[in-house]
């Protein structure tokens, strides 16, 4: 009995090899990215090698992301115009200089993903796995469960390996959102398999004792719910979302109820649960110095440049449409006014579209609205999470212009419903206008074809 062997072609195994090694370093890069101790964080050092050498071996910018491009930059020109406002440069150059930076990164997630749509489930997974490390260290640094942990804490409040809490708790609301949505619509055999690591998740939201954070993830998890209970029709699908929301706010409740009973955090928890506090109130607090930035920005169209208004008043902007003003000028302001106007009108025409990719857009869309209500009581200007989650987002936005340009073939499959999402094998053809684009069945479909 003769044998025969079939060996592949070198073309194929090369582009396989490519994308394996392009897939790890982007997950490299997430992974980093929840670890900002120290600035420059490893993160910026090693996007910035990244996007580099991806730019010189062929970074596609198509015409769909030119916009989310051309905005940003606008914004930055804005800041450096506002420099030339300055008596004393000092840092400046380096803030903007990391400002365009993390720009950069927004248009090059989106980019790549568009390129390559299977990224968005290694990109979600590196996330959170990153998110639960972080979480446990913060966890561990609140109750001190070893000796040194109180590095991973701020002013008494989990900060894991982040410099702020306030940015801590924010940057754990996708992974969160993503294992909550995986708990709804999942399996029910790996339940307690995310069941885990959302508890941790949660875990060290709420023990960053951040009021954004808390707020954020409450009215993400609210309209990922209603989206879900939405995109089905299916009586007995919508009475699982129901019950798994239950159950899970059961869940969150007892093991709040829990952590309640450990001395000091039913006081930190009282203290910050408080709608206002006294440096919100004060005579020179964040609300008076919104009043005062407003009316500046009248008088200074240019602004007045990079972290000034905080040397002025004592304290920064906390606030991102002031900020924007102050230290990007009216420029900038609208730059990022039509930025977010526009990712919010973009992002919103997927969220019900049977898309391979909608699950991963309809995450981050939900925590990115969050993001922007947050924006109205702190800066978001250097949160290098917000700039994925734009990647994340514009990414959809531009797949789903190919697709609607016929140059995306989606699959139709008759397999069974799966609450994983995930990327639907997709194949790039030439626009063919005469030719009808293949429609999916139903997303739960899709997300169920590797």
């Amino acid at each position: 009995m003769s044998t025969q062997t079939y060996e592949l072609p070198r073309q194929a195994v090369n582009a396989k090899l490519i994308a394996l090694l392009s897939s790890g370093a982007i997950v490299l890069g997430i992974l980093l990215s929840g670890f900002v101790i120290e600035e420059p964080a490893p993160y910026e050092l090693y996007m910035a090698a990244l996007i580099g050498i991806w730019a010189l071996f062929g970074l596609y910018i198509s015409r769909a992301v030119v916009p989310l491009l051309v905005l940003l930059v606008t914004m930055n020109i804005g800041g450096m115009i506002a420099m030339t406002q300055m008596a004393d440069l000092s840092w400046t150059p380096l803030y903007l200089a990391v400002s365009l930076f993390l720009a950069f990164t927004a248009v090059f997630f989106a980019s790549v993903i568009e390129r390559q749509p299977g990224l968005y489930r290694p990109i979600f997974l590196a996330y959170v796995t990153a998110a639960v490390v972080t979480s446990i260290l913060g966890i561990a640094g609140y109750f001190k469960l070893f000796p040194g942990a109180e590095i991973f804490t701020k002013y008494e409040r989990a900060a894991g390996a982040f410099q702020d809490p306030n940015v801590f708790g924010p940057f754990l609301a996708l992974p969160g959102i993503y294992l909550f949505y995986r708990l709804l619509t999942g399996p029910v055999q790996r339940m307690p398999l995310i069941a885990v690591p959302l508890l941790i998740v949660v875990g060290g939201i709420f023990l960053s004792f951040s009021r954004g954070a808390w707020g954020l993830f409450g009215v993400a998890v609210i309209l990922t719910t209603g989206l879900v209970f939405l995109q089905n029709t299916s009586g007995r699908f919508r009475l699982r979302v129901i019950v798994m929301t239950l159950a899970t706010m059961v869940l969150l409740l007892v093991a709040m109820i829990v952590i309640l009973q450990i001395p000091g955090v039913a006081e930190m928890l009282t203290t910050r649960a408080q709608l206002a506090q006294s440096y919100d109130t004060a005579r020179f607090g964040r609300f008076a110095r919104y009043a005062i930035g407003f009316m500046l920005a009248l008088e200074k169209p240019f602004g007045i440049g990079a972290l000034v208004f905080g040397k002025i008043y004592g304290e920064d902007t906390h606030n991102i449409w002031l900020k924007t003003l102050m230290d990007y000028g009216w420029l900038g302001f609208v730059s990022y006014l039509i930025l977010t106007i526009w990712t919010l009108v973009g992002g919103f025409r997927l969220l019900l579209r049977n898309r391979p990719w909608q699950p991963y857009v309809l995450c981050a869309y939900v925590v990115y609205v969050g993001h922007i209500g947050l924006g109205s009581v702190i800066d978001t200007d250097h949160w290098r999470h917000f700039y994925l989650l734009l990647g994340l987002i514009w990414g959809g936005i531009a797949l789903e212009y190919r697709y609607q340009r016929r140059l995306l073939v989606l699959p139709s499959t008759g397999s069974t419903p799966s609450g994983e999402p995930g990327t639907a094998k997709i194949m790039l053809v030439p626009a063919q206008p005469t030719a009808k684009p293949k429609r999916s069945v139903s997303l739960l479909s899709l997300a169920a074809v590797k």
